[in-house]
């Protein structure tokens, strides 16, 4: 228990607690929370930072949260019932849903997604681009697609914790959440080029398909070229996202001159390892037959 001089010394945590906005808490934040308090509050210098939050814990005041990725565990105190899309996006600073939670964010799904994709993006790094062949194109995606086992359980739901290129949170916007909470998203223009770069979060294919389709009027070919001109991918996503926009039957051919001035050089795929795979010659494309 929290070792304090007075009965009034716990009243004053218990008020603090009662009018703190903040709904997710880190160790940190409530090691600073101690330490500007701590005279104020008569808590003797002995209690430490875990004793206190063990109080708080003990108290009601706070509940630990606890997330066991492969990579590294996290652990954060909430209050005042926040929601599930609060303690996530709490895990990385400045961190984004993305992927098929951006899809039902935005409406691009007609289901909710199997799990929910929250990405941080890596630090700027001081390579030099990839020098493209159609042989290494096709050794590329001709082996199983690179999928993250950055996973964890939490309220019975699978959380993706993606570490995805660095673009300086390009197109991450803020908005309204299901619960009416602030949350942070990638808008509809980069959550359809992250879909098309990382189909396996995205449910695949035709779910991005459908996605495309499910866009028409939510967003600008003329934004979504520019977004992909700035993230310079190595592979020729554009010729993926023309085919895809075409194969939806909704959007006039006039729409895609954004995308037709990009170059195409060379053979495409829209998936890893694609069964007796379709060609759409216009866009270049190998495609799952089955679209």
């Amino acid at each position: 228990m929290l070792q304090v001089a007075q009965q009034s010394a716990k009243e004053k945590v218990d008020c603090y607690f009662d009018h703190l906005n903040q709904k997710v808490l880190t160790k940190t934040d409530l090691d600073g929370i101690l330490r500007q308090n701590r005279s104020a509050w008569e808590i003797p210098r002995a209690t430490t930072t875990l004793d206190f939050i063990q109080s708080l814990i003990t108290d009601g005041k706070i509940q630990s949260e606890f997330f066991d990725f492969p990579t590294r565990k996290f652990v954060r105190y909430t209050r005042d019932n926040p929601s599930i899309s609060e303690v996530i996006l709490s895990l990385k600073p400045g961190c984004h849903f993305s992927h098929h939670t951006a899809m039902y964010l935005h409406e691009l799904t007609n289901s909710p997604p199997p799990a929910i994709y929250v990405n941080f993006e890596q630090n700027p790094k001081n390579q030099p681009p990839l020098t493209l062949r159609q042989e290494s194109i096709n050794v590329a995606f001709g082996r199983n697609p690179r999928v993250t086992t950055n996973i964890a359980e939490y309220q019975n739901q699978k959380i993706y914790l993606l570490n995805g290129m660095h673009t300086d949170n390009l197109g991450v916007i803020s908005c309204q959440g299901p619960a009416d909470e602030l949350i942070r998203v990638t808008c509809p223009e980069r959550t359809l080029i992250d879909i098309t770069v990382r189909p396996a979060y995205s449910g695949g294919p035709a779910e991005v398909l459908n996605a495309f389709r499910l866009a028409r009027g939510k967003f600008s070919v003329t934004k979504l070229a520019d977004m992909l001109k700035t993230m310079t991918h190595s592979y020729p996503y554009h010729q993926a996202i023309g085919f895809y926009l075409q194969r939806t039957g909704v959007y006039a051919p006039a729409i895609l001159k954004p995308l037709r001035e990009f170059p195409i050089k060379f053979d495409f795929y829209l998936t890893h390892q694609i069964q007796n795979p379709s060609y759409d010659p216009n866009w270049r494309i190998y495609y799952p037959a089955e679209l």
